[in-house]
């Protein structure tokens, strides 16, 4: 069984915190993000000795503070718990401190799945919906045959990604954001040594900047940005500077790729940036790091149905012998 073991500040607020759990093994860990009011009415809560509710952002999730114990029932999760006192102790030395932000650097046993928000289906289902593949998804292009795959399908977010290049000024949610910075971190990386950076932009001034930089992308000033850069410099193995520099760009590339499809899951839209005036985005980012890319995400102005896509066989090249 888990035992809650530490506190410590979100990766990109000073304002809530990572409640961590961990078990018998070092690899059996697990995280609950809090933001500053959720955090704000836990602490409100143990100061006073009541007990209470603290329902969390995912509007499914809800911590239930007893006398002698923390439940935290989680949508699509492992039930978690705490003594009170003890979590109480924690809580409340933690709310004395002010925090500064973690570097972004999150780590893959500390990633949990993102929780899917859908409508329960309440009708009695006589025979279940003839599921497609994902290849007729992709191939269809049609809204009305992708709506037939499971909301938290990773086959339906592949299908049914489609870049937008104008954003709604909806505000995204903590949660979401912290979620697709850990599927960046998730990414397979060569010899496991990570060898990339990520940017993440909330400066306005600093967005309008790139914008220019990204030969006067207007989208590119969106809700939330990212650059993604590479770092050779991590990666520890015995080959040519060229060949660690081309795992460095690779690994950069396929973690924004992890990114842009968990920001799909969670209801955003992203735009890929890879006209890029590389110098200018070192210059703007204070950084000697050589960028790969920006990730441009938010919720969409208007949704679109997916684009159809070239047939199978001008894509895969079959070779039997």
């Amino acid at each position: 069984m888990r035992k809650f073991t530490k506190i410590e500040p979100s990766y990109f607020s000073k304002d809530g915190c990572r409640l961590v759990w961990i078990g018998e093994d070092e690899d059996d860990t697990d995280t609950v993000i809090l933001n500053k009011d959720e955090l704000s009415r836990l602490v409100e809560i143990l100061k006073n000795n009541n007990v209470g509710k603290v329902e969390l952002e995912d509007n499914f999730s809800e911590i239930l503070i007893n006398s002698d114990v923390v439940q935290f029932r989680l949508k699509e999760r492992e039930h978690l718990e705490a003594k009170t006192s003890e979590f109480r102790e924690n809580i409340l030395e933690y709310a004395k401190i002010p925090h500064e932000p973690l570097h972004v650097q999150i780590f893959p046993k500390e990633f949990y799945p993102s929780v899917w928000i859908q409508k329960e289906d309440t009708k009695t289902i006589k025979e279940p919906k003839k599921q497609i593949t994902l290849l007729q998804a992709i191939l269809s292009g049609s809204p009305k045959k992708t709506e037939e795959t499971s909301s938290s399908d990773l086959f339906r977010i592949f299908s049914t990604r489609r870049s937008t290049r104008k954003f709604a000024k909806t505000k995204i949610e903590d949660w979401k954001i912290e979620k697709i910075l850990a599927a960046a971190d998730t990414a397979p990386t060569a010899g496991n040594f990570q060898g990339l950076e990520v940017f993440y932009v909330k400066s306005k001034k600093v967005k309008e900047a790139l914008v220019e930089a990204a030969n006067r992308q207007p989208f590119v000033n969106a809700p939330l940005v990212l650059v993604f850069c590479m770092n050779p410099n991590r990666v520890k193995m015995n080959f040519s500077p060229e060949m660690l520099s081309k795992f460095s760009l690779q690994d950069a590339t396929i973690a924004a790729a992890y990114s842009q499809l968990a920001a799909h899951a969670v209801g955003l839209s992203s735009i890929w940036i890879g006209m890029i005036d590389e110098e200018k985005v070192k210059k703007i980012l204070r950084t000697d790091l050589t960028p790969s890319s920006i990730l441009c995400m938010g919720y969409p102005d208007a949704k679109k149905p997916p684009k159809s896509r070239r047939k199978l066989k001008d894509l895969i090249h079959v070779l039997e012998e």
